[in-house]
């Protein structure tokens, strides 16, 4: 039975608090950590790379600032890319690296830059193709056994890379994308997988990563144009309806919402409440297909 982190639904998305965005200062991060509290959101995503290897360590500067933090909050955090950068100096190529010893190291350099004797849940962040089962489970196994790592699972990960894993070590969730248009893992198996196997997905870019904010999708207008008759009927904004129709799916989905803003996290917070009918869900899955069901 997998270990249930309680983790809010949305979860607080910190790309771009850092270097990649807003670039928070201490107080700032601080502010934000109070405010997403305050509604209710007390887990936050993060993975090593964010920033050039720099956003792990400003988070955990405010929270070394107030003790008192750690204890009401889910840290969430990713490991196994190799990117390249000045923070990096021995990496030459941009690559994946899942060994035993790499997973450990970098877990360790988490909890050092979080300033905290613990990770609530240690995601491998992208399938690797020289991935051995064997090596990733010795290294969770050492971590949880230490109480370094609470709960585990993979990101990007497809149906059989989850299923190859998981006969080595227990995965209890698999973070994705997914979204009003990006619709495959309806229908790919993906989401299959998770109920199944009773892995929890959670969504990156469950807004569609900006791209319903201009004419960008070639669906963009009868997307709008099918939320905008459901803000009107569950009375709640564009973004609570798309947040609210992942929230739908059986799979329990958990959105990931990479925003420096609360207001944006509040209104996912509202989503958390609305079950649009299955006829409703089918006018938004037409709408981001442009074809009835078969």
């Amino acid at each position: 039975m997998k270990q249930q982190e309680q983790l809010s639904s949305p979860i607080a998305g910190c790309m771009r608090w850092g270097k990649w965005g807003a670039n928070f200062s201490t107080a700032a991060y601080r502010a934000m950590i109070e405010e997403c509290l305050a509604i209710g959101v007390n887990s936050f995503d993060h993975a090593d790379i964010y920033g050039d290897y720099t956003t792990e360590e400003e988070f955990g500067d405010a929270l070394k600032e107030d003790k008192t933090l750690r204890s009401q909050i889910k840290l969430i955090t990713k490991c196994g890319i190799q990117m390249v950068t000045e923070n990096r100096p021995n990496h030459n190529i941009k690559s994946y690296n899942t060994s035993k010893k790499h997973i450990i190291r970098s877990a360790e350099q988490s909890l050092k830059n979080f300033g905290t004797d613990y990770l609530d849940v240690l995601l491998i962040h992208r399938p690797d193709p020289l991935l051995a089962p064997e090596e990733v489970a010795e290294a969770i196994q050492t971590l949880q056994n230490q109480g370094k790592v609470h709960a585990f699972g993979v990101s990007n990960f497809l149906p059989h890379q989850v299923n190859m894993l998981r006969k080595w070590v227990p995965i209890q969730y698999n973070q994705i994308e997914v979204s009003i248009i990006c619709t495959a893992p309806f229908n790919n198996g993906i989401l299959d997988n998770c109920i199944e196997n009773e892995i929890t997905p959670m969504a990156w870019a469950p807004l569609g990563g900006g791209l319903l904010t201009d004419d960008l999708h070639p669906h963009y207008r009868s997307i709008t144009h099918a939320a905008s008759l459901l803000t009107e009927k569950y009375v709640a904004g564009l973004n609570e309806i798309l947040i609210a129709w992942l929230n739908t799916h059986p799979s329990k989905i958990l959105p990931v919402i990479g925003t420096t803003k609360s207001e944006r996290l509040a209104q996912a917070k509202i989503a958390a409440s609305i079950k649009l009918t299955r006829e409703d869900w089918f006018l938004m899955m037409k709408a981001a297909t442009g074809e009835d069901v078969a």
